[in-house]
Order: C-alpha cells, then structure tokens, then sequence
C-alpha cells in the first residue's frame, strides 16, 4: 500500500492545490471539530439506525444509509426539502439515471456540534473566501459485509462523483478487513492508496481533478456482524447547475 501521510490543517489548502486531495488523521479531525466524547458516541451511534439501500442494481442489500440536501450560501447552511439523490451513468455506471430516494438524516444528527463543525470545516476549505452558492448533500453510509455477501463500498469502482469537492470521514470500522481507499488521476492512472482506519480518519477531495474508491470489505470474523462506517459531504456550485452525488 502506497501511504501519503495525513497532513495538518495549515497544509490542507496547499495539498487540495497541489495534488487534488488531502488527509487527516482522526485524532486531528476530532480535534479541529473540538468534538466532546458525549457528542461524538450520539453522532457516531446514529449510523445504527439507517434505512436499507433498495436501489443496488446488482442485486445487493450490504448497504444502508441516510441522505439530506442543504443550501450553504456564503458559509451559511439551510435544510432544504428532501429531495431524491440523482447522479447521471456518467459517474455512476451502476446506479445512474434513477431519482433514489432515501430516509432523510434525522434533524438531532445534524443539529449535533460535531455535524455543525463538519460542515464548517468543509466550508472553510471548499469555500474559504464564502464567496459562492453551493448544492450540499449529506449521505450516512453502512456498508455491511456478510459470510455470503461481500461488502462494496464503492461498486462502480474508482470514480468521481459529478461534484466540485468531497469530504469523507470514517465513523467506525467494526469486524471488517480491507476496504482500502484508492486515489487516481483523470486517466485512471493511480496516485496512492491508505486505509481510513482510526474512528475522524479523512480525505477532502478535488472531484473534478480526481478518482476515487474504496476497495471491498470482509469480516475478519463470519459469525459476527461487520460494518464500516462513513459519512460523505459533497459540495456543487449552484453556478455550474451541478448534482452532488457521492456513489
């Protein structure tokens, strides 16, 4: 495995510059949210309640999750309608052109300190100047891996979302192996590969300069359940009348 270190948040902006993305460890991230241990375990603990993914056109039920819309215009963020996720085939091969609706994020999630910072720690790197407009979408992931159905992260394999920016941060990881991230250039060429491990481990992203995707998962234990975790924000400027769509 290819590791390029997790950086600091004074390098965050010039990575993103430089090459497209960047890493935090989780002790940073946590830090940077200033995320106490009561308001981490409610938030964390709000993935043990997300509806089933019933749109996996290839047949698998190893994925659940929890989908919200915000406007954040010029850094501030308001709740928008619920509204189905859509993305094109164009970046997603598997699940493209269909309207998925799924159960909306819980408003005590979001209204949660450590969601509220997230948000801002997003803005402050997608939209340092809060200058613009831009299409918000929260997604609550679970992927589960099972004796007899492997987990898939991202299915559709290493791709972009159709967005300008990406944020993802691991939850939890519980009785699961693999489920390394891999990052690309436009052409497919591979630029590196690291595991988001630890519970605040994340990747801001350059969706338009890269590739990304996150290899299966198995339980390192069949008799036991086996999740992994993840929260995705996606930034779209409205300018560009673009949908955010992580896969």
């Amino acid at each position: 495995m290819t590791d390029n270190p997790p950086l600091p948040d004074s390098a965050l902006g010039d990575s993103m510059t430089a090459i497209g993305y960047a890493r935090l460890e989780g002790h940073d991230t946590i830090a940077q949210l200033h995320a106490n241990a009561a308001d981490w375990h409610a938030f964390a603990a709000s993935w043990n309640d997300l509806g089933p993914d019933l749109y996996m056109a290839d047949g698998g039920r190893y994925r659940r999750r929890r989908h919200a819309v915000f406007l954040c215009d010029h850094g501030a963020f308001a709740r928008m309608p619920h509204q189905p996720h859509y993305q094109s085939r164009d970046y997603n091969r598997l699940n493209g052109d269909v309207q998925r609706w799924f159960d909306p994020v819980e408003q005590a999630v979001i209204d949660n300190p450590v969601c509220q910072a997230i948000f801002a720690l997003c803005a402050a790197q997608f939209d340092p100047a809060a200058q613009g407009r831009w299409h918000v979408e929260m997604h609550q992931f679970r992927i589960e891996a099972k004796p007899d159905e492997v987990g898939r992260p991202t299915p559709e394999g290493l791709h972009r979302d159709g967005v300008d920016h990406v944020f993802v941060m691991l939850v939890e990881r519980n009785n699961v192996r693999e489920g390394v991230t891999r990052i690309g250039a436009p052409d497919g060429t591979p630029l590196g590969e690291f595991m988001l491990a630890q519970p605040g481990d994340a990747m801001l992203i350059d969706d338009r300069r890269i590739l990304h995707g996150v290899t299966e998962i198995h339980p390192h234990d069949p008799a036991r359940p086996a999740w992994r975790d993840a929260l995705v924000v996606t930034f779209a400027a409205l300018s560009a009348e673009k949908s955010a769509s992580p896969s």
